[in-house]
């Protein structure tokens, strides 16, 4: 994973919070680091606060089919995701990070945040599930759907075309590029999000 992907998942990750004065603040930040997310800042920049946080709340908090939340679109609302939100927990602890967020630990920015600096293997673990939200944010036809498309083109071989395409991914399993993912470390230049902290050995 180069650096430049680590940028575009930090600034990605800060594009899908909540859309406040902070995230104002760091769209030039977001353009310069993530130029792959320029159709988001451009129609951010543009849009007053209040209206992209109605926008927001509408297509992320009401629907499913819009869910943030990777381990939903594998398990569902069953007793199994329990099992994958705990394993997720573990693998920040494994990497030396602490979720501390109010959101649950599968919440994607703060899967983000973490594979900025841990490496992607999480998001390919998940690929169909941010696969579907990707198709299913471009029919909905949000601007956050450019989020997801960079996100996406990011990961080993093409994204699926359709659900359907989607859908086989989930049944066959994620590929996996187990090349290149050492870790590297928190980079300033997009400021930090409450989500997820490094922890320091005493």
């Amino acid at each position: 994973m180069t650096d430049r992907t680590g940028l575009l998942y930090q600034a990605a990750a800060l594009c899908l919070t909540y859309p406040d004065e902070e995230l104002y603040g760091r769209l030039p930040l977001v353009r310069a680091a993530a130029p792959a997310l320029a159709p988001f800042v451009d129609h951010a920049e543009a849009t007053p606060p209040q209206e992209l946080a109605a926008h927001y709340v509408r297509v992320f908090d009401f629907k499913n089919r819009h869910s943030l939340y990777l381990t939903w679109w594998r398990d569902g609302d069953t007793r199994r995701r329990g099992m994958s939100l705990v394993r997720m927990k573990e693998i920040y602890r494994e990497h030396g990070m602490e979720f501390t967020g109010e959101e649950l630990p599968d919440f994607l920015p703060a899967v983000l945040e973490f594979s900025a600096q841990a490496g992607p293997f999480l998001l390919e673990d998940h690929r169909s599930g941010l696969e579907l939200l990707r198709i299913a944010l471009s029919e909905h036809g949000t601007p956050y759907a450019a989020v997801l498309d960079a996100v996406c083109a990011t990961l080993p071989g093409p994204s699926p075309k359709d659900r359907a395409e989607a859908l086989a991914l989930a049944r066959s399993g994620p590929p996996r590029e187990d090349v290149g993912l050492e870790p590297f470390g928190f980079r300033p230049e997009l400021g930090e999000l409450p989500l997820l902290v490094k922890e320091h050995a005493p």
